[in-house]
This record gives C-alpha cells, sequence and structure tokens, in this order.
C-alpha cells in the first residue's frame, strides 16, 4: 500500500508520529454499530476466540448485545472526557422532574418520569450517575499523564481497513498524532487492572486497534490505556502497553482470524466443548 503524501514520519525529532488525520473516520456511533455486519471489529473477534457459535449466532441477528446501566454510565463517561462537556450536554439529559407537592424527585419507575425521559428523545442520566461521571471526569484531567495524552488529538476516530485478507474497523477512543493510540477504560479498582485486562482482553483488543491502523498508514503505533475508578477515591492510572504483550496479542488476533475464515468457508461454527475435558486442577 502506497502512503499518501500527508503522512510525513518524523520519528525521533519530538514532533508528530503522523501528521495528518484525515485517515480516521468521523461517525454517529449508530452509524457505526450498524456495519458490523460488514467489517469485523475487536468485539466481534473476541466473541470468536471465545466461541465461534456465539459469533455466528450474533452475525445472524439470532442474539442481540445486551445493554445494561453500566454500558450508559461509560458511554456518558467517554463523552464527556473525551469529546467535552458540549457534546456530553447534547447527547444526553440529567435528572428528572419533581414532584411539585413534595419537592423531591419522581422516581425513575413513575409515569411522570417515564414521560418526561421519552420527551427529552436521548439518555437519561440520575443525579447520582452525573456526579459518578462528573469525579471520574475530574479525576482523569488532573492526573498528569493522562490529562498530556489527551491534550492534543481526535476522540471517536473510525478506521476501516483490510486486515489479515478480512475487512475490518475500529472506533478508537482517543488519537494523539504526538502519542498514538489512547483508549479509556473505567474500572472498580486500579490495584486490580491488569487483571481486568486478562479478563475482558484488553491487549487483543487494542492490538487490533494498532494492526488496522497500521494497514491504512504503515506505521506502527505507540499504544496507551487510560483507567479511572469508578468509586471513591476515583484513582486515574495510566499505562504505556508494552511492545512484546500487543505483539503476542496480534499473533493470536491473526491466528483467530485465520480460524474465522476457515470456519466461514466451511460454514463450521463449534462451541469449543465438543470434546471430552479432563478434569485435572483443584
Amino acid at each position: 500500500m502506497n502512503i499518501p503524501s500527508v503522512f510525513k514520519k518524523r520519528r525521533g525529532n519530538g514532533t508528530a508520529l503522523v501528521d495528518d488525520t484525515s485517515f480516521l473516520i468521523h461517525e454517529p456511533a449508530e452509524e457505526y454499530h450498524a456495519k458490523a455486519c460488514e467489517y469485523l471489529s475487536s468485539h466481534q473477534l473476541a466473541d470468536f476466540r471465545r466461541n465461534p457459535q456465539l459469533f455466528h449466532k450474533k452475525q445472524c441477528g439470532l442474539i442481540k448485545n445486551e445493554d445494561r446501566p453500566a454500558f450508559l454510565i461509560g458511554r456518558a463517561t467517554h463523552t464527556l472526557i473525551l469529546e467535552g462537556r458540549q457534546a456530553y450536554e447534547r447527547e444526553y439529559a440529567v435528572g428528572g422532574p419533581t414532584n411539585p407537592k413534595t419537592g423531591a424527585p419522581y422516581g425513575s419507575r413513575t409515569k411522570k418520569f417515564q414521560e418526561w425521559a421519552d420527551a427529552q428523545g436521548k439518555p437519561v442520566l440520575s443525579d447520582e450517575q452525573a456526579a459518578l461521571i462528573e469525579a471520574m471526569s475530574a479525576s482523569v484531567h488532573a492526573h498528569q499523564h493522562a490529562s498530556a495524552l489527551l491534550d492534543t488529538g481526535v476522540a471517536e476516530g473510525v478506521v476501516r481497513a483490510d486486515h489479515c485478507g478480512i475487512a475490518s474497523q475500529v472506533r478508537i477512543d482517543w488519537f494523539n498524532p504526538e502519542r498514538g493510540i489512547v483508549d479509556l477504560k473505567t474500572c472498580d479498582n486500579l490495584d486490580w487492572l491488569q487483571m481486568d485486562a486478562r479478563t475482558y482482553e484488553y491487549v487483543h483488543q487494542l492490538a487490533f486497534y494498532r494492526a488496522v491502523v497500521a494497514c491504512v498508514i504503515e506505521s506502527v503505533l505507540p499504544v496507551y490505556l487510560i483507567a479511572v475508578e469508578k468509586r471513591e477515591p476515583f484513582r486515574c492510572g495510566v499505562w504505556r502497553m508494552g511492545e512484546d504483550v500487543l505483539g503476542i496479542g496480534q499473533k493470536d488476533n491473526e491466528d483467530a482470524i485465520a480460524r474465522l475464515a476457515d470456519s466461514q468457508k466451511r460454514d463450521h461454527w463449534p462451541t469449543g466443548f465438543e470434546e471430552t475435558r479432563v478434569f485435572d486442577w483443584i
């Protein structure tokens, strides 16, 4: 692939890794997710690695992705921290109607509240949820290294490319042309972040992001992870993802993509538990 002239890499002189971010596509999240049937994402690949049959049923529309209150808070937190207050206030409503007799807010399950929420035409956050989001945002922006990573860049940029023969897409939380790819996570406890990363396969996700971007700009970029706690004291931490672990994650991803191509060719979608296993640990 030829590199467009706008991509003039200046590694080593203290300036930008990428001079132009025009390769990033800007589109609403709904439009991005609507293209899931056309492009492989990191989450879809994670489904396939864990359970090819689950992946296939989701692709066929037989299983819908579950949405939880925690996901709403996560999306709203990303919007405030990465896209700014104007976008946050445009996309989310906060609070609810007040009962004139008691002076207290109506409960979220009351008819009055539901009528108010429906009239907003957008997701509604309770006062408690909004306070939580504000606390996490303040913590991230108060962290020296997190705020430096987010000082320059582009939020929620989409990249699409042919990766290992499969049409793929990623939606990057933050792209800093001077530092690389930045991902934002919320967690319960920073002390357990690296264990959470293994459970939720953050390394594989970020390795996929890096690989798809590299298909477009032909440059392997650094990757950073910002994590902030969802409870007091709302600690924030920053990790630069190690090249070795990203390399292992990329190799796992590439092996999984090869198996995916074979499953598609043969229309064979195993569960991974077809054979008898030996239970040999306590």
